[in-house]
Protein backbone atom coordinates (compact mmCIF):
# COMPACT_ATOMS: atom_id res chain seq x y z
CA UNK A 1 0.00 0.00 0.00
CA UNK A 2 1.38 3.16 -0.91
CA UNK A 3 1.26 5.33 2.13
CA UNK A 4 2.42 8.86 0.79
CA UNK A 5 0.16 8.58 -1.91
CA UNK A 6 -2.76 8.13 0.40
CA UNK A 7 -1.63 11.12 2.80
CA UNK A 8 -1.56 13.57 -0.34
CA UNK A 9 -5.38 12.82 0.29
CA UNK A 10 -5.25 15.13 3.20
CA UNK A 11 -6.76 18.27 3.47
CA UNK A 12 -8.74 17.23 0.04
CA UNK A 13 -12.32 18.87 0.93
CA UNK A 14 -16.18 18.42 -0.77
CA UNK A 15 -19.05 20.63 0.32
CA UNK A 16 -22.77 19.21 0.09
CA UNK A 17 -26.02 20.78 0.87
CA UNK A 18 -29.31 18.87 2.15
CA UNK A 19 -32.31 19.78 3.34
CA UNK A 20 -34.47 18.97 6.09
CA UNK A 21 -38.08 18.14 5.48
CA UNK A 22 -40.96 17.40 7.30
CA UNK A 23 -40.73 13.81 5.73
CA UNK A 24 -37.24 12.98 6.74
CA UNK A 25 -37.74 13.87 10.19
CA UNK A 26 -41.27 11.69 10.57
CA UNK A 27 -39.09 8.93 9.23
CA UNK A 28 -36.23 9.33 11.58
CA UNK A 29 -38.82 9.66 14.34
CA UNK A 30 -41.05 6.30 13.55
CA UNK A 31 -37.70 4.63 12.66
CA UNK A 32 -35.98 5.60 16.41
CA UNK A 33 -39.13 6.44 18.62
CA UNK A 34 -39.26 5.94 21.69
CA UNK A 35 -35.41 6.19 21.83
CA UNK A 36 -35.07 10.04 20.87
CA UNK A 37 -34.38 12.59 23.47
CA UNK A 38 -36.96 15.16 23.95
CA UNK A 39 -37.08 17.94 21.28
CA UNK A 40 -38.74 21.51 20.64
CA UNK A 41 -41.18 21.33 18.19
CA UNK A 42 -39.68 22.74 14.93
CA UNK A 43 -36.46 21.23 15.38
CA UNK A 44 -34.86 18.53 14.30
CA UNK A 45 -34.23 14.99 16.52
CA UNK A 46 -30.57 14.31 17.42
CA UNK A 47 -28.03 12.92 15.40
CA UNK A 48 -30.47 13.17 12.58
CA UNK A 49 -27.59 14.90 10.52
CA UNK A 50 -25.92 11.91 9.43
CA UNK A 51 -29.18 11.44 7.10
CA UNK A 52 -28.22 14.23 5.26
CA UNK A 53 -26.53 14.57 2.09
CA UNK A 54 -25.52 11.50 1.39
CA UNK A 55 -23.10 10.37 -1.45
CA UNK A 56 -25.06 9.78 -4.45
CA UNK A 57 -23.39 7.45 -6.86
CA UNK A 58 -25.31 5.44 -9.66
CA UNK A 59 -25.12 2.06 -9.57
CA UNK A 60 -22.26 1.38 -11.97
CA UNK A 61 -19.80 3.69 -9.80
CA UNK A 62 -20.80 0.89 -6.76
CA UNK A 63 -17.91 -1.45 -5.41
CA UNK A 64 -18.99 -5.06 -4.68
CA UNK A 65 -19.37 -4.20 -1.07
CA UNK A 66 -22.36 -1.44 -2.26
CA UNK A 67 -20.37 1.59 -1.17
CA UNK A 68 -19.51 4.42 -3.61
CA UNK A 69 -16.06 3.49 -5.18
CA UNK A 70 -13.14 5.24 -3.56
CA UNK A 71 -10.09 7.20 -5.05
CA UNK A 72 -13.34 10.70 -5.31
CA UNK A 73 -13.10 12.17 -2.01
CA UNK A 74 -12.23 9.33 -0.26
CA UNK A 75 -8.92 8.04 -0.70
CA UNK A 76 -8.13 4.47 -2.53
CA UNK A 77 -7.60 2.38 0.07
CA UNK A 78 -6.70 -0.91 -1.50
CA UNK A 79 -8.43 -2.42 1.94
CA UNK A 80 -11.96 -3.94 0.66
CA UNK A 81 -13.66 -3.46 4.25
CA UNK A 82 -14.95 -0.49 5.31
CA UNK A 83 -16.05 0.31 9.23
CA UNK A 84 -17.06 2.89 11.18
CA UNK A 85 -14.87 3.30 14.10
CA UNK A 86 -15.95 6.03 15.62
CA UNK A 87 -15.11 10.05 16.27
CA UNK A 88 -15.71 13.21 18.01
CA UNK A 89 -19.05 15.09 17.80
CA UNK A 90 -19.60 18.43 19.30
CA UNK A 91 -23.19 19.30 18.85
CA UNK A 92 -23.26 23.34 19.10
CA UNK A 93 -27.10 24.70 17.86
CA UNK A 94 -30.58 22.64 16.81
CA UNK A 95 -31.39 21.91 13.57
CA UNK A 96 -34.60 22.81 12.16
CA UNK A 97 -37.41 20.86 9.97
CA UNK A 98 -36.59 23.81 6.75
CA UNK A 99 -33.10 24.16 7.23
CA UNK A 100 -30.86 24.02 4.05
CA UNK A 101 -28.36 22.40 5.74
CA UNK A 102 -24.46 22.44 4.38
CA UNK A 103 -21.88 19.92 5.16
CA UNK A 104 -18.44 21.56 5.07
CA UNK A 105 -15.60 18.29 5.13
CA UNK A 106 -12.54 17.99 4.50
CA UNK A 107 -9.85 14.35 5.13
CA UNK A 108 -7.64 15.23 8.39
CA UNK A 109 -5.35 12.17 9.01
CA UNK A 110 -4.53 9.20 7.23
CA UNK A 111 -2.58 6.54 9.07
CA UNK A 112 -1.82 3.09 8.45
CA UNK A 113 -1.06 0.24 11.57
CA UNK A 114 -0.75 -3.39 11.43
CA UNK A 115 -3.34 -4.66 13.87
CA UNK A 116 -3.68 -8.25 15.60
CA UNK A 117 -6.40 -9.02 12.60
CA UNK A 118 -4.03 -7.69 9.74
CA UNK A 119 -3.39 -4.35 8.03
CA UNK A 120 -5.56 -1.24 8.89
CA UNK A 121 -6.37 2.21 7.67
CA UNK A 122 -7.74 4.51 9.41
CA UNK A 123 -8.93 7.72 7.53
CA UNK A 124 -10.10 10.53 9.52
CA UNK A 125 -12.56 13.29 8.21
CA UNK A 126 -13.84 16.71 9.64
CA UNK A 127 -17.19 17.87 9.15
CA UNK A 128 -18.95 20.92 10.21
CA UNK A 129 -22.68 20.91 9.85
CA UNK A 130 -23.69 24.75 8.76
CA UNK A 131 -26.96 26.45 8.62
CA UNK A 132 -28.25 30.00 7.83
CA UNK A 133 -27.82 31.04 11.76
CA UNK A 134 -24.60 29.48 11.63
CA UNK A 135 -22.38 26.31 12.46
CA UNK A 136 -24.86 23.76 14.08
CA UNK A 137 -22.30 20.73 14.51
CA UNK A 138 -18.67 19.74 14.23
CA UNK A 139 -17.19 15.74 14.09
CA UNK A 140 -14.44 14.33 13.27
CA UNK A 141 -15.34 10.76 11.75
CA UNK A 142 -12.88 8.03 11.74
CA UNK A 143 -13.11 4.96 9.31
CA UNK A 144 -11.48 1.76 9.18
CA UNK A 145 -10.57 -0.17 6.62
CA UNK A 146 -9.69 -3.83 6.89
CA UNK A 147 -8.29 -6.56 4.82
CA UNK A 148 -10.59 -9.46 3.29
CA UNK A 149 -11.85 -12.20 5.63
CA UNK A 150 -10.30 -15.00 5.39
CA UNK A 151 -11.97 -18.28 3.64
CA UNK A 152 -11.92 -21.93 5.01
CA UNK A 153 -10.37 -23.08 8.17
CA UNK A 154 -12.04 -23.38 12.01
CA UNK A 155 -14.66 -20.64 12.68
CA UNK A 156 -14.20 -18.01 15.33
CA UNK A 157 -14.90 -19.08 18.76
CA UNK A 158 -17.93 -17.77 20.69
CA UNK A 159 -16.98 -14.72 22.48
CA UNK A 160 -17.21 -14.99 26.04
CA UNK A 161 -19.90 -13.74 27.94
CA UNK A 162 -19.47 -10.55 29.98
CA UNK A 163 -21.33 -9.24 33.28
CA UNK A 164 -23.31 -5.91 32.01
CA UNK A 165 -22.12 -2.92 33.73
CA UNK A 166 -24.44 -0.94 35.83
CA UNK A 167 -25.89 2.38 34.60
CA UNK A 168 -28.53 5.39 35.25
CA UNK A 169 -30.28 5.12 32.23
CA UNK A 170 -31.14 2.05 29.69
CA UNK A 171 -32.67 1.65 27.13
CA UNK A 172 -33.63 -1.63 24.90
CA UNK A 173 -33.46 -1.48 21.54
CA UNK A 174 -35.08 -4.45 18.94
CA UNK A 175 -31.77 -4.70 16.54
CA UNK A 176 -34.38 -6.19 13.87
CA UNK A 177 -33.78 -6.40 9.96
CA UNK A 178 -36.53 -4.03 9.61
CA UNK A 179 -34.42 -1.34 11.61
CA UNK A 180 -31.40 -1.63 9.89
CA UNK A 181 -33.60 -1.64 6.06
CA UNK A 182 -34.72 1.53 7.38
CA UNK A 183 -31.73 3.24 8.50
CA UNK A 184 -29.85 2.38 5.34
CA UNK A 185 -33.04 3.87 3.62
CA UNK A 186 -33.14 7.03 4.95
CA UNK A 187 -29.52 7.70 4.57
CA UNK A 188 -29.30 5.81 1.65
CA UNK A 189 -26.28 3.60 2.73
CA UNK A 190 -25.80 0.63 -0.05
CA UNK A 191 -23.28 -1.27 2.10
CA UNK A 192 -24.66 -5.05 1.62
CA UNK A 193 -23.56 -5.89 5.30
CA UNK A 194 -26.75 -3.88 6.53
CA UNK A 195 -29.46 -5.88 4.70
CA UNK A 196 -28.12 -8.84 2.46
CA UNK A 197 -27.13 -11.68 4.74
CA UNK A 198 -25.20 -13.96 2.23
CA UNK A 199 -22.95 -11.13 1.31
CA UNK A 200 -22.31 -10.03 4.88
CA UNK A 201 -21.73 -13.92 6.37
CA UNK A 202 -20.09 -15.40 3.30
CA UNK A 203 -18.00 -12.30 1.90
CA UNK A 204 -16.89 -10.33 4.68
CA UNK A 205 -16.89 -12.71 7.37
CA UNK A 206 -19.28 -11.59 9.66
CA UNK A 207 -21.87 -13.88 12.06
CA UNK A 208 -25.42 -12.04 10.99
CA UNK A 209 -26.10 -8.89 9.31
CA UNK A 210 -24.59 -5.57 11.05
CA UNK A 211 -25.89 -3.15 12.77
CA UNK A 212 -24.81 0.25 11.54
CA UNK A 213 -22.32 1.94 13.81
CA UNK A 214 -24.50 5.62 13.12
CA UNK A 215 -27.56 4.23 14.87
CA UNK A 216 -25.25 3.09 17.64
CA UNK A 217 -23.89 6.66 17.88
CA UNK A 218 -27.48 8.12 17.39
CA UNK A 219 -28.88 6.21 20.39
CA UNK A 220 -25.65 6.75 22.32
CA UNK A 221 -26.26 10.76 21.67
CA UNK A 222 -29.78 10.88 22.81
CA UNK A 223 -29.46 8.98 25.73
CA UNK A 224 -26.75 11.29 26.54
CA UNK A 225 -29.27 14.16 25.55
CA UNK A 226 -32.11 12.50 27.64
CA UNK A 227 -30.05 12.28 30.98
CA UNK A 228 -28.31 15.97 30.72
CA UNK A 229 -31.64 17.63 30.10
CA UNK A 230 -30.47 18.34 26.59
CA UNK A 231 -27.41 20.34 27.39
CA UNK A 232 -24.34 20.48 24.42
CA UNK A 233 -22.95 17.29 23.69
CA UNK A 234 -18.88 16.71 23.59
CA UNK A 235 -18.34 13.23 22.91
CA UNK A 236 -15.91 11.06 22.00
CA UNK A 237 -16.69 7.45 20.94
CA UNK A 238 -15.18 4.49 19.39
CA UNK A 239 -16.41 1.12 17.98
CA UNK A 240 -14.70 -2.19 19.92
CA UNK A 241 -17.03 -4.86 18.03
CA UNK A 242 -19.40 -5.58 15.31
CA UNK A 243 -23.06 -5.44 16.84
CA UNK A 244 -25.10 -8.30 15.16
CA UNK A 245 -29.07 -7.75 13.91
CA UNK A 246 -31.18 -10.31 15.25
CA UNK A 247 -31.19 -9.82 18.90
CA UNK A 248 -32.32 -7.15 21.64
CA UNK A 249 -28.97 -4.90 22.88
CA UNK A 250 -28.74 -2.36 25.06
CA UNK A 251 -27.98 1.27 25.31
CA UNK A 252 -27.10 2.71 28.56
CA UNK A 253 -25.50 5.70 30.20
CA UNK A 254 -23.99 6.93 33.56
CA UNK A 255 -23.30 9.88 35.70
CA UNK A 256 -19.32 9.82 36.61
CA UNK A 257 -17.93 11.45 39.46
CA UNK A 258 -16.16 14.29 37.71
CA UNK A 259 -19.56 15.02 35.69
CA UNK A 260 -18.76 13.63 32.10
CA UNK A 261 -21.32 11.14 31.22
CA UNK A 262 -20.22 7.33 30.09
CA UNK A 263 -22.61 5.97 27.64
CA UNK A 264 -22.23 2.42 25.43
CA UNK A 265 -23.62 0.01 23.55
CA UNK A 266 -24.01 -3.64 24.88
CA UNK A 267 -24.87 -6.83 23.35
CA UNK A 268 -26.87 -9.40 24.56
CA UNK A 269 -24.24 -11.25 26.26
CA UNK A 270 -23.42 -8.44 27.86
CA UNK A 271 -20.44 -7.44 25.89
CA UNK A 272 -19.42 -3.81 25.00
CA UNK A 273 -20.03 -2.66 21.15
CA UNK A 274 -19.72 0.90 21.02
CA UNK A 275 -18.63 3.03 24.07
CA UNK A 276 -18.03 7.08 24.71
CA UNK A 277 -17.35 10.06 26.97
CA UNK A 278 -19.28 13.02 26.97
CA UNK A 279 -17.87 16.32 29.12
Amino acid sequence: MNIAHLKSWIGKTEEASDLITPRLVASYEATFAPHLAPYVQGEAPLALHWCLAPPIAPMAALGEDGHAAKGEFLPPVELPRRMWAGGRIETIAPLRTGDEVTRRSAIGDIAYKEGRSGPLCFVAIDHEIVTPRGVALRERHNIVYREAASSGGEPAPAPVPAEPRPADLTWTVEASPVLLFRYSAITFNGHRIHYDQPYATGVEGYAGLVVHGPIQATLILNLIATLNGGEPIRLDYRGLAPLIAGEAFQVKAKRLPDGAIAAWTEGADGRVRMEGVSR
